[in-house]
């Protein structure tokens, strides 16, 4: 299966895979420092993979959270470069006792490899010496952490970023936490944003602050039709209009009604 890209970005660099090439939700890009990783990509783009990293040594591996998309190949690359890969303590026994998931996502990235992980400590650094610091971001999954990097002024975002507006939610989401864990990561000091699906965002703080900008507004104009009695469903349709293909074959783990009915909710829109 064919890389569909290759990044390079001031010291940073970047392969992107993907058995589909329909948009950033059905890519991954594995991203490195010399000789750190930062997430593992799917476990059914293996072979790009693993091309990727042979290219230079690996010293450490820094899983972002549990989703196959991110860590699927941790084992493999475990096993050829002899190292524990780091992850968030919330995710060492799911990574290393698997889990399940559902059946579109086995088709886009394959299906997750255990792996003995070990938790994230604060002596984390680059080969030069420069810190990176764990940042943990829970909403779009519990374990979810980014790793902030103050030297070089970079934000490793998991899957915090995506894009400056979003029109799905995963059923297991929390979109207090999400929006809470936003407000954490602006008030890091970076410029470029790292996101393993969108690709490199430069003046990334800027378009993370937009992104929670445009979820207060969707929150406020939500509660506010629910308030008037709008039913659900016609609050979905008036926002975002009807579910589409995405929300059935997912079975409604991701979908409109999921966003909107957790944006009624949302606590703080400060």
């Amino acid at each position: 299966m064919p890389v569909r890209g290759r990044y390079q970005h001031q010291g940073v660099e970047g392969v992107r895979v993907g058995r589909f090439n329909r948009g950033i939700n059905t890519t991954f890009i594995c991203y490195r420092i010399e000789d750190t990783l930062f997430d593992s990509g799917p476990a059914n783009q293996w072979p790009e993979v693993e091309s990727f990293v042979a290219e230079k040594p690996v010293r450490q591996l820094l899983i972002t959270h549990h989703h196959e998309d991110h860590s699927a190949n941790a084992a493999a690359i475990a096993a050829k470069f002899n190292i524990t890969p780091y992850a968030p303590t919330q995710a060492l026994d799911k990574l290393r006792y698997g889990y399940k998931t559902p059946l579109i996502q086995q088709l886009f990235w394959g299906k997750p490899n255990p792996v003995k992980t070990q938790p994230f400590n604060n002596r984390m650094q680059l080969y030069d010496g420069s810190p990176i610091v764990p940042v943990h971001t829970p909403g779009h999954a519990r374990d979810l952490t980014c790793f902030y990097l103050p030297q070089q002024g970079y934000l490793f975002s998991g899957d915090l970023y995506l894009a400056k507006s979003i029109r799905y939610l995963r059923i297991d989401e929390d979109l207090n936490q999400l929006m809470a864990s936003m407000r954490l990561a602006l008030t890091l000091d970076f410029d470029t944003l790292l996101c393993p699906h969108r690709g490199p965002v430069k003046g990334g703080k800027t378009a993370l602050a937009a992104k929670l900008n445009n979820m207060r507004e969707l929150c406020g104009r939500a509660q506010q039709l629910s308030q008037q009695g709008l039913p659900l469903k016609q609050v979905v349709k008036r926002l975002l209009g009807s579910e589409d293909l995405t929300a059935y074959l997912s079975r409604h783990n991701f979908c409109k009604t999921n966003l909107i009915r957790a944006a009624i909710d949302v606590e703080n829109l400060d």
